[in-house]
């Protein structure tokens, strides 16, 4: 009889830079991880490519490193995928077609932040189709349809060739089980699937100029599509298990995006003991930051709010309606910042000197300057609009660029810590605004359930608790979107009945932050002029004819 105790199963997560894989105990306790690179290439403006041969080689590299740190004696009951959603392209065999301008045939893969078919987007969103409703009004150039009438426009032979259109979370349980089914959280967030009808849309397809995907049956983009943690064929097939060192038909669950995995492995934890029920949840954020941030939450009933993606059908949390707002550059943006500083030369020598990362630096610095008004005070005359890649929520508007007031002609360690921290300000009033707009539709947030890289770093966990006004709650298991994904291998595996079931089992609450009551008048200041920044650029491009 198998021992209970190693009994174990896998969460693969596919981010921007990286493949992780976790290993897991039923009880959702991290047994191993592992961590490996993966390759991005930006051959122009606007546009960023990977490859799907290269992100497989690093996912079965991390599944055989989180074995081996999980140790001898682990029975794998299952195994999950997430991904960020991005646009996978192969040929009739399942080999990678190039989306590359020059050709290169190892790249595959439209990453989900290239931005090349906004004009595409424009379009589709001008036809004002009833389709339009579950994203808030308005397509994202993010999404995956405008990237498909691109490519048929600008890489008309990759177009004709193409067998397949996966989304990458998809595109990881097709190598690992060798079935094309698809996810309904790929396909109802990111490719107009409707889901509450199981159906794609035929004429709206017809109507964007997509109609030969309607005349093939849709047979390039899906024509099983699947509940998140749904086993899928007979499992892990000879050639995935193989790669990763396991046995084959282990049970693989249908996948997730990376943030929805995100949502899975933090909104359901139980408080007191208690898991919540419709009314609780409404009251809780999902916020999972890493190169960008995306902003979860999940309701009995659908919600359209203009601005913010969905409302989707069973695509985070079956049963239930998900909203998700979003910020196209969080934690890519303060990297940007920091490193296009003229002081970022002497903030990396002291990280290197003293054994810190260049945040703790600046943090340290921050801590210096603040005295006894505190940290936040820091920035009163410094303000940040952070949309330097467009705002994804709630204006939806990816033509945005980022501000900022508050410029010395000095460029010391000390100005790079202050523009740091407004920046990081500047994020979380997005929140806040982000927040506001779902409140104003029928939800009650007042809990921000943090998960991601910004969970990692105290000065954005303060910033987010003071100016949204909100409880921050951290998970137990700081990995959650590793974690989600091992609840869809739970779930595949039988390992529990439901995804609510699993996440009932395997997640739990961990560091509570309050807001700091005595900045909120401070924050709210700082917060009208980040709304009046956003009307003073709309200004600005008036003034100019644009």
């Amino acid at each position: 009889m198998t021992d209970r105790a190693r009994d174990a199963v896998i969460g693969v997560d596919v981010g921007t830079g990286s493949a992780r894989a976790g290993v897991f105990g039923l009880d959702g306790r991290r047994l191993g991880s592992a961590v490996r690179p993966i390759r991005s290439w930006r051959p122009q403006p606007d546009f960023i490519q990977q490859s799907s041969e290269d992100i497989w080689a690093a996912v079965g590299d991390a599944v055989r490193g989180a074995l081996e740190a999980a140790g001898s004696g682990i029975s794998v009951r299952g195994i999950g995928f997430d991904a960020t959603c991005s646009l996978v392209v192969l040929d009739a065999e399942g080999g990678p077609l190039s989306v590359d301008p020059g050709g290169d045939p190892a790249q595959d893969v439209i990453l989900w932040a290239d931005h090349r078919a906004g004009a595409e987007a424009d379009e589709i969103t001008a036809g004002d189709h009833a389709v339009l409703r579950y994203v808030g009004g308005r397509i994202s150039l993010e999404m995956q349809m405008p990237k498909l009438l691109w490519l048929k426009r600008h890489a008309p032979e990759t177009w004709r060739r193409a067998g397949y259109f996966f989304d990458l979370p998809d595109y990881l349980t097709f190598r690992a089980t060798g079935v094309t089914a698809r996810s309904l959280c790929s396909t109802v967030c990111k490719w107009t699937y409707l889901g509450h009808e199981g159906r794609w849309d035929g004429d709206f397809l017809r109507a964007i100029g997509l109609g030969e995907l309607v005349d093939e049956g849709f047979a390039r983009i899906g024509t099983e599509i699947l509940p998140i943690g749904a086993p899928i064929g007979q499992g892990l097939s000879d050639a995935a298990a193989a790669a990763f060192g396991l046995r084959a038909g282990i049970a693989v669950g249908v996948s997730a995006i990376d943030a929805h995995a995100g949502g899975i492995g933090v909104i359901g934890a139980a408080l007191d003991g208690v898991a919540p029920d419709g009314a609780g949840l409404r009251a809780r954020l999902a916020l999972i930051g890493g190169t960008s941030s995306c902003h979860m939450a999940v309701a009995p009933e659908a919600a359209f709010i203009p601005g913010v993606w969905g409302p989707y059908f069973d695509a985070m949390i079956p049963g239930f309606w998900l909203n998700e707002g979003g910020q196209s550059a969080t934690g890519a943006l303060v990297d940007h910042v920091v490193t296009t500083h003229a002081a970022y030369g002497e903030v990396a020598r002291r990280a290197e000197a003293s054994g810190q990362t260049i945040y703790q630096v600046l943090n340290a610095v921050l801590d210096d300057l603040a005295g006894a008004d505190g940290v936040a005070m820091l920035t009163a005359d410094l303000h940040v609009m952070p949309d330097f890649h467009g705002n994804r929520s709630p204006h939806a508007d990816a033509t945005l660029r980022g501000m900022i007031s508050g410029l010395p002609l000095s460029a010391s360690i000390e100005d790079c810590a202050r523009l740091y921290l407004a920046t990081i300000q500047g994020i979380a009033y997005g929140t806040r605004q982000i927040i506001e707009t779902m409140n104003d539709q029928g939800y009650a947030i007042d809990t921000i359930w943090l998960t991601g890289g910004g969970s990692k770093n105290p000065v954005f966990l303060r910033a987010h608790a003071d100016a949204t006004s909100c409880r921050l709650m951290l998970p137990d298991e700081p990995e959650a979107v590793l974690l989600g994904a091992a609840i869809l291998g739970s779930v595949a595996g039988r390992v529990y009945p439901d995804v609510r079931g699993a996440m009932a089992a395997m997640t739990r609450a961990g560091t509570v932050i309050e807001p700091d009551r005595g900045v909120r008048a401070y924050h709210d200041r700082k917060y009208r002029v980040f709304r009046r920044m956003h009307a003073d650029q709309m200004a600005y491009r008036a003034l100019m004819g644009s």
